[in-house]
């Protein structure tokens, strides 16, 4: 009887031990089911969560004064803003206040070195000077995508630009029609080490040269890389020409970039010509649109700076993804005339949804 009491107690004692076993296998399981062990999260990326590391691309303009830009900024905005739900993007936003302040763009390059940013979205300066960045960037594994102009390295990931001795050549073309096929033309060029306007440049003159009748009279002045520089440069060029009666000895005339051709494009005002010469400009800006309308341009060759910042950051996300993007992006350019300046496609450049993106 007293060994048949202490087999009961100890099989109780066994009963009792099993039973917290089992309680506390629950109690795991349930921790798993909550998303520490086990079972479907509800944290993370299965709650809608976006779990992606943030990439930090470093968007580095020529300058940052020019309208040109703003909207090259809204662009990589836009894409940023697209990628958001998958691939989590900082845009850094940083240039040098001119286009002409080499050294201080290539500060900003080496800024984003230490910053340790994952892709680096460039428009240099100037060709040779931004150089030897491009190469370290290399060096440090950073890939690098070059947009609007070119750089003289082939270190760089992809070259995401409008095709610019097209557009120079699409100017010259129409400058040519607006003519004839005669008369003389003279052209304010950008600035000296600008790869992208010397690009539209001789664009504009081979197409020129392919009327017999067009005399290439005075091609080899600079505006500069400021407003002023290009209104002074813009009176200088234009003094030469005027008869005494206030009109111009020159036919036509042709302008790369938005500086030189508001520059000029004051100057025939303020001479009270405007209009009187034949005109063909590149960019937009509202005052340039106002000149076009007003047929004070007959012409401008317009980029699309939004598409262009956009297809910077999205081709830099795919070289930092592992993929292996185009070594050449042709982000457009469209001609703008009087006559087909209301057309959707001309709309969307001369102006392009800045604010949108830009929450300024």
């Amino acid at each position: 009887m007293t060994t048949g009491n202490s087999y009961q107690g100890i099989f109780m004692r066994l009963a009792a031990l099993l039973t917290t076993c089992t309680l506390a296998a629950s109690l795991l399981v349930g921790c798993g089911d909550n998303g520490t062990t086990g079972g479907t999260p509800t944290t993370g990326a299965a709650a809608g969560q976006n779990t992606a590391k943030k990439l930090k691309i470093a968007v580095i303009p020529k300058g940052t004064t020019s309208p040109y830009w703003k909207a090259v900024h809204a662009g990589a905005q836009k894409a940023a803003d697209e990628l958001a739900a998958t691939q989590p993007i900082e845009i850094i936003w940083k240039g040098s206040l001119k286009e002409d302040q080499s050294a201080e763009e290539i500060s900003v390059v080496e800024d984003m070195f230490t910053l340790r940013v994952d892709a680096i979205v460039l428009a240099p300066n100037n060709a040779d000077a931004l150089a030897g960045v491009v190469d370290e960037a290399a060096q440090k594994k950073i890939p690098t995508i070059i947009i609007d102009s070119a750089v003289k390295s082939d270190k760089y990931t992809s070259f995401v630009a409008t095709d610019n001795k097209k557009g120079g050549y699409m100017g010259g073309k129409e400058l040519a029609k607006e003519l004839g096929g005669k008369g003389k033309i003279i052209m304010l060029r950008y600035q000296e080490g600008s790869a992208s306007t010397g690009e539209r440049e001789q664009g504009a003159i081979d197409a020129l040269k392919e009327s017999p009748g067009i005399e290439l009279t005075n091609i080899n002045k600079y505006g500069g890389a400021t407003q002023d520089q290009c209104v002074k440069a813009a009176e200088n060029l234009l003094a030469p020409y005027k008869n005494p009666d206030g009109t111009l000895s020159i036919d036509g005339i042709f302008c790369p970039n938005l500086t030189t051709t508001y520059g000029v494009l004051l100057v025939l005002q303020d001479m009270k010509i405007a209009g009187k010469v034949k005109f063909v400009g590149f960019d937009s800006s509202p005052e340039l649109v106002a000149g076009l309308k007003a047929d004070q341009i007959n012409a401008l060759v317009v980029q699309n700076p939004i598409n262009m910042g956009y297809l910077g950051v999205k081709t830099a996300v795919d070289a930092i993804n592992g993929k292996n993007p185009p070594r050449n992006v042709d982000t457009g350019v469209t001609l703008v005339t009087r006559d087909n300046m209301n057309s959707p496609e001309a709309q969307e450049v001369l102006d392009p949804p800045v604010a949108k993106y830009l929450k300024e």
